[in-house]
């Protein structure tokens, strides 16, 4: 036969639920026990559960609070700004010491002595001594006092543009007029005093020092001044 689960015993004393007690008195009388009475209740074999408290959610951590805009300093007052007083004025410059640039040096003056028949053939001789010494064609520039070069004379064949685009290349020995109205300027410059007054010939000599850089050979007479110069070059070049 079925086994039923033992069911709690209820006593009959107490009301069911929903049946109010006759008197407040009587309901106190049944929870509380007479004090001295004999006769206790039996036990209740119900077993009572604790109520288990159910997890609720758990709370969320603390929100860090929002950053803070920067809020500027306090500006300074008006009375702690420093007025601006006059300027001092900038101290004047130092004058510097003017510096004195060395004068051009004089090319160096040589002599050749000849006649004005043999100027010619004096002055193709100091061209070559030029190149063996090691100068190249195009620092030497020669000019005439009196008739033209022969080979100025040849180079003039092939028409004047050909001529003095020599001059603008400088690769080679020129030949030209003393009286050179183009700018020319060489190391080496040779004066053949080969006729012409001496009022030329005086002129002439002052042109070629304008042309030669370093050095200026006179094949001839060029009067006083080269003779000076010449006598002055030599001082130079002796050692004190």
């Amino acid at each position: 036969m079925p086994v039923f689960p033992e069911e709690p015993e209820i006593h009959e004393s107490l009301p069911g639920p929903g049946v109010p007690f006759p008197r407040e008195s009587d309901a106190q009388a049944l929870r509380t026990p007479a004090t001295g009475s004999a006769t206790t209740s039996a036990p209740s074999t119900t077993t009572t559960t604790a109520a288990v408290p159910v997890p609720g959610p758990r709370p969320a951590p603390p929100r860090p609070a929002p950053p803070r805009a920067d809020r500027p300093g306090p500006q300074p007052r008006p009375g702690q700004i420093p007025k601006p007083g006059p300027r001092r004025p900038a101290p004047a410059p130092e004058p510097q010491p003017a510096v004195q640039r060395p004068a051009a040096r004089q090319p160096e003056v040589q002599l050749v002595a000849a006649a004005a028949a043999d100027a010619l053939d004096r002055a193709d001789e100091a061209v070559d001594r030029l190149l063996e010494s090691g100068r190249n064609p195009g620092d030497i520039l020669v000019l005439t006092v009196g008739d033209a070069h022969p080979w100025q004379q040849h180079e003039l064949t092939f028409g004047e543009e050909r001529y003095w685009a020599q001059l603008t290349e400088g690769g080679d020995v020129f030949y030209a007029d003393a009286a050179l109205n183009r700018p020319a300027r060489r190391e080496a410059v040779v004066l053949v005093v080969n006729g012409g007054s001496a009022d030329r010939v005086a002129q002439a000599y002052t042109e070629a020092l304008g042309h030669a850089v370093a050095l200026l050979v006179v094949c001839g007479d060029a009067g006083p001044a080269a003779t000076a110069a010449a006598g002055a070059s030599a001082d130079r070049s002796v050692p004190a």
